[in-house]
């Protein structure tokens, strides 16, 4: 049995399918929760409070900030504020969980800094399936793609090394992935053997 909570980053490229992978350990792993992020984004239809984000008004998430309650974020393009809620992670932390956070370069240096997070990053086979997966979720123009892939290369190439682990999520073989994560938490003491 773990001896204390431990804390997990899974990152990854855009349609890397690391939500699937974290949603697939979670299906494995009963000594799992997932770390929610907070956000001033507007809800989408069936989006839940506190399932899919922990959604604040710009004011509450600002005060918080303030507080020095979100330790870590990011303002997107998009307008909206995405960030660690600490009374979150505390709150998961004291209930003795193995704590999977999904969270971008900024969030895993700061997990890892503080929490001595295990970090694991899910690479896709390649640019080429990448861009299969990116324009089989939307329709993009060349220079979406372009600016996507931009973002990809950078990803990979600069922040990948970073990372403790690095998991290959080939096209047609994401049971094999979320196994290996499984394995990897498992060898790692992260959860016990028999979940």
């Amino acid at each position: 049995m773990q001896s204390k909570p431990r804390v997990v980053v899974i990152s990854g490229t855009v349609a890397s399918g690391k939500n699937a992978i974290l949603e697939g350990v979670l299906q494995h792993c009963s000594q799992c929760v997932r770390l929610v992020t907070a956000t001033t984004r507007t809800r989408r239809d069936g989006e839940e409070q506190g399932k899919d984000y922990l959604f604040f008004t710009e004011e509450e998430f600002l005060n918080a900030l303030d507080a020095g309650e979100i330790p870590e974020h990011r303002f997107v393009e998009t307008g909206a504020h995405y960030g660690i809620y600490l009374p979150h992670l505390r709150e998961l932390l004291a209930q003795g969980k193995t704590i999977l956070a999904q969270v971008d370069i900024i969030g895993a240096r700061y997990l890892k800094k503080e929490f001595d997070a295990l970090t694991l990053f899910i690479q896709p086979h390649s640019l080429e399936e990448l861009e299969k997966r990116v324009r089989a979720r939307q329709i993009m123009s060349d220079e979406e793609w372009e600016a996507r892939k931009k973002i990809a290369t950078r990803e990979i190439q600069e922040y990948m090394p970073w990372y403790d682990r690095v998991i290959k999520n080939e096209q047609g073989k994401l049971d094999e992935a979320i196994k290996s994560v499984v394995e990897i938490l498992k060898k790692e003491g992260y959860i016990d053997g028999h979940d």
